[in-house]
């Protein structure tokens, strides 16, 4: 298994020379490496010349220092401790000339040098100060002209994408032609949305994507080139730089992530098995990162004007302004729709409680995932307060709606409810199947509370209850009906209403309410009596169990 994604350092990116590959240029062929191996990697950007004692005040990070030791003739005592202070100013490498003001460097700077991965070069003698220093620099400026230009090749390229249009495809195709890696582009979810280079690549890509670990820095140091003590000569003729690609540094994984509009819409990953993603080439990624951003943005454009075009059709449809079945038929087949076959309509509204400013959006997005997992020609779109969706009829909708719910609730506290209508068996009775979904799904919340579902055809007597929209009148009908068991105001009152509604659900049925109840038969049969006392001979009228009943049912449904 490969290792997991890193992710791309998050500093400046610095252009220049690693120690090692100043040390390959003619003028220090005879240079010999006397500590710190380990910072060969270190990154050198200018040099300067130490001939005053005081020079910590004027030395800069990333550079190089070059001596003849003259300042520190009359102090030696002082060398132990010059390692650790230009360390800590960020210098990259000490070289020095020995035998002229200073015989030979202490063993403790070595061994400081050598912790510390300092590196300590001794100069030829016969090489002059201003031959390294213009042959040095003339390389880091070639270096830097290089990295500028192949930063401006790959802007020119990133930039084509955008004013062509492209998508995510050409951004991680443009990317891999570039760097000569494999790319992707990862969602926020961890999904593969488009992939470029070679086919193997793209597959340990891939693997390493789904297996992604804890980030980690990426590596900084690179591997030691230089054999001990001696430096073999360049190969390279003089005053020129080797390619950017041989700068020392590299990487298997990069990871760079996909911001836009303050919101992180996931990355892009880099893949070379070779280790040659170079900090150079986390410039062009980071790029690659912007200009995928922008196509996230204009994505979200476009899908934001689809989806308000696909919700204002379909509440057209549902409230039969559309036009003609054959017309709505046409068009929902260009929204990948099938209007034309036996649906069902599923209403799903928040619950009061919902924060509607941030749940309306995750609910049209798990619901519209639910759909496409259900039935890929199914219609779905999100309005104001709800999202509808018509799917075939033979699908399970309570599936679909378990399946909503599921990825729904991963981000609480908002709750929806559920409502499905009768079989629509085509596109004439669509809007009469949309209102026995939305009866369904605001009558099933009265029942059942938040988060219910609720078919239409199991709602009975509390569908016609529903359509009573004086709810004073119906609440004057429980008192007139219950009289005190109305409300529960007192437990004992409360507990008789239960007992009244066990004796209406068994039929009157004395033997199987005292067991339901855990009652004592003849403790029973005294509650019957104290029942009537209040509400009348019920037990012999059955025009009175009939208003009893519906008392107790509207007093279920809550919100009246």
């Amino acid at each position: 298994m490969e290792p997991p994604v890193r992710p791309a350092s998050t500093g400046t990116i610095i252009h220049g020379l690693s120690v090692g590959e100043v040390l390959g240029v003619s003028t220090l062929a005879q240079a010999r490496l006397i500590a710190g191996r380990s910072g060969l990697g270190r990154i050198v950007q200018r040099l300067n010349v130490m001939e005053v004692p005081d020079v910590l005040a004027w030395v800069k990070p990333h550079e190089l220092l070059l001596t003849t030791g003259y300042p520190l003739r009359n102090t030696p005592q002082s060398l132990g401790r010059l390692v650790a202070d230009l360390d800590e100013r960020g210098l990259s490498a000490l070289a020095i000339k020995l035998g002229r003001y200073v015989d030979e460097l202490p063993e403790e700077m070595v061994e400081q040098a050598d912790r510390l991965g300092f590196p300590l070069i001794q100069l030829p003698d016969d090489v002059g100060f201003d031959d390294i220093l213009n042959q040095v620099l003339t390389d880091i400026l070639n270096r830097q002209a290089a990295v500028l230009a192949r930063g401006e090749e790959a802007h020119r390229a990133l930039v084509q994408v955008v004013l062509a249009g492209g998508g995510l495809d050409e951004v991680t195709d443009g990317v891999a032609g570039l760097l000569d890696v494999a790319v992707a582009a990862v969602d926020g979810a961890g999904r593969v949305l488009a992939t470029a280079g070679p086919p193997g690549d793209v597959t340990v890509l891939r693997e390493s994507i789904a297996s992604d670990g804890p980030a980690v820095p990426p590596q900084t140091v690179p591997p030691q080139t230089v054999p001990p003590q001696t430096v073999p000569p360049q190969t390279v003729p003089p005053h020129t730089v080797p390619p950017v690609d041989a700068q020392a540094g590299g990487r298997d994984f990069v990871s760079v992530p996909v911001v836009a509009g303050g919101h992180h819409h996931g990355r892009i990953v880099a893949y070379s098995p070779s280790g040659a993603i170079r900090d150079t080439d986390v410039g062009i990624l980071e790029r690659a990162a912007t200009v995928a951003a922008l196509v996230v943005i204009r994505q979200e454009a476009v899908n934001a004007v689809e989806s308000k075009y696909r919700a204002d059709f379909l509440r057209d449809v549902l409230t039969g302004r559309a036009g003609t079945a054959e017309r709505v038929v046409a068009r929902a087949r260009a929204f990948g729709w099938d209007l034309e076959r036996p649906v069902t309509v599923l209403v799903a509204e928040l619950d009061p409680d919902s924060d509607e400013r941030t749940a309306q959006d995750r609910l049209v997005t798990s619901w519209t995932a639910a759909t496409r997992r259900h039935d890929a020609r199914g219609a779905v779109a999100g309005f104001s307060h709800e999202v509808v969706a018509v799917l075939d009829a033979r699908v399970d909708a309570a599936r679909v709606a378990k399946d909503a719910a599921s990825a729904f609730s991963d981000t609480p506290p908002a709750t929806f409810s559920t409502g499905t209508s009768r079989p629509s068996p085509g596109v004439a009775t669509l809007p009469e199947a949309y209102a026995q979904a939305l009866k369904a799904a605001r009558v099933g919340r009265q029942l059942h509370g938040p988060g219910a579902v609720a078919h239409f055809d199991q709602l009975g007597v509390y569908r016609l209850l529903s359509l009573v929209n004086d709810t004073e009148e119906l609440h004057a009908f429980v008192r007139e009906t219950l009289g005190p068991l109305a409300t529960d105001d007192d437990a004992e009152n409360a507990d008789l209403r239960r007992t009244l509604q066990a004796l209406l659900e068994t039929n009157l049925n004395v033997a199987e309410t005292a067991r339901r109840l855990h009652f004592h038969y003849n403790t029973l049969r005294y509650r019957i009596g104290k029942l009537e006392r209040l509400l009348g001979n019920f037990t012999d009228d059955p025009h009175l169990r009939l208003n009893l009943t519906l008392a107790l049912h509207v007093l279920r449904m809550r919100g009246i």
